[in-house]
């Protein structure tokens, strides 16, 4: 059942047609085409920004509006403009403002919605920086931001009208910074693009940065199931030159000036290392066509992070870099879930038991079947015992989305459980790598 299209009906309290979307759903799934967008009817080869600011607690969001930018690139595929997947903790809608037709969308999630899960939400407000990107509309449209509610359903939370041809949208020029090729395999409306962002390197480290870049990709594609996809991807480099090297270390009484403001100790956890001046990551990222954003910062110690469809970060010159790179890839890639539970988290009830995770990786067995029961052989029990008869097969293993108990896993030893076992995604998370790499190529 297409739950990507009964839940947006429900966030629009259109009980009345549920059926009808039912029936649609079975019949014509989003992968064989059904709905998509004519992208000549609605858009040009452009990017439409908007930068907004996420504010709340733990239990309220409130979104501001900033404004509205032109970018000259857009990345993404021409014909899947509506998303499959039904990801993330928000979902952003386009709709054209004659017809009300959905003419876009894109599961989305946030160190706002991370940081909802903290202690620090209980007892206080916040803001963060957010960006929107979709392509450029040729006439007038209606942005939609849905939020997940307490069941796990998009809810529309926030609209904004926006005339494509207002006097008022930043036609600024970007950002002054160099763009180097590093594997360019064709059209970027056909291809995954990705974009690294230079973090903590000095205009004399550029070529280090370079160098650093090319090393991730060939790593990248040295592991299954990327290294089949090779010539599916596009990699670019932005030259992005800090006036100090390094980044910020607060536990250490370390401020350093870099271009995206990363910082180790994101909500005091020394090893998650991010940055919540997100407008500078895709004032970079945005010199180039783009569909995901690696910022690679210039260090030696251990860290990264990774949210879905927002950015990835990851440090250079730890004995596991590279390990970190593909694992916080997989978060923002292909909304991977961390498999770990048995590591320092700033989260509380980061996963409720009583609905579904998002996450393709991980269950609460609210909805396995849902998941990844098909990959199941059907002498595996659920859940799955960690004896030794099981070690090398999918099954549901207890422990994973940081708790011990709750939460399941596909397979004992993966990627997103261990960054030491880098490239041993197990079959679920393949699956799910493979089948995003799909949708950014149209296949």
């Amino acid at each position: 059942m297409n739950h990507f299209i009964i839940n947006h009906l429900w966030a629009n309290k259109v009980h009345k047609n549920l059926i009808t979307a039912i029936i649609l759903a079975l019949f014509f799934p989003v992968s064989q085409g059904f709905a998509q967008i004519q992208f000549e009817d609605y858009f040009i080869n452009q990017t439409m920004r908007v930068d907004l600011v996420f504010s709340g607690d733990k239990d309220n969001t409130e979104i501001t509006f900033r404004e509205v930018k032109a970018e000259p690139f857009w990345g993404g595929n021409r014909r899947m403009l509506t998303d499959p997947f039904n990801y993330g903790e928000f979902m952003l809608q386009v709709r054209d403002d004659s017809t009300g037709t959905v003419i876009y969308s894109r599961g989305f999630s946030t160190l706002y919605s991370e940081w909802q899960t903290t202690a620090e939400a209980t007892q206080m407000k916040r803001s963060f920086d957010e960006v929107v990107v979709f392509p450029f509309p040729g006439k007038k449209i209606l942005l939609e931001l849905l939020e997940r509610d307490t069941e796990g359903i998009f809810q529309k939370i926030y609209e904004l009208p926006v005339d494509p041809a207002g006097i008022f949208i930043n036609r600024d020029r970007m950002v002054p910074a160099a763009v180097s090729d590093i594997m360019v395999n064709g059209d970027p409306n056909e291809k995954v693009d990705i974009v690294f962002v230079a973090e903590g390197y000095t205009a004399g480290e550029m070529d280090k940065y370079l160098g650093d870049v090319r090393r991730f990709t060939d790593f990248l594609f040295s592991r299954d199931p990327f290294k089949a996809y090779r010539e599916s991807f596009n990699i670019r480099a932005v030259q992005s030159v800090s006036l100090d090297s390094g980044t910020d270390i607060p536990g250490e009484g370390i401020w350093q000036n870099t271009p995206c403001n990363s910082s180790f100790y994101t909500f005091g956890v020394d090893r998650y290392l991010t940055t919540f001046d997100y407008r500078s990551v895709c004032d970079f990222a945005g010199l180039a066509p783009r569909d995901h954003i690696f910022v690679i910062v210039n260090s030696e110690i251990y860290g990264g992070g990774g949210v879905y469809n927002h950015y990835s970060m990851g440090t250079c010159d730890h004995v596991y870099s590279e390990e970190v790179f593909i694992h916080e890839f997989g978060h923002e890639f292909a909304g991977l879930g961390d498999e770990y539970f048995d590591s320092e988290v700033a989260y509380s009830d980061f996963y409720p038991l009583n609905r579904e995770p998002w996450e393709p990786n991980l269950t609460t067995l609210v909805s396995f079947e849902r998941k990844w029961k098909d990959l199941l052989d059907p002498a595996t029990p659920v859940p799955t015992p960690e004896k030794s008869e099981y070690l090398n097969k999918t099954g549901v293993f207890e422990g994973g989305g940081y708790v011990t108990k709750g939460v399941y896993r596909p397979a004992v030893d993966c990627t997103m459980r261990y960054t030491a076992t880098a490239g041993n995604f197990c079959e679920v998370c393949k699956r799910s790598i493979i089948r995003m790499i799909d949708y950014h190529i149209g296949k």
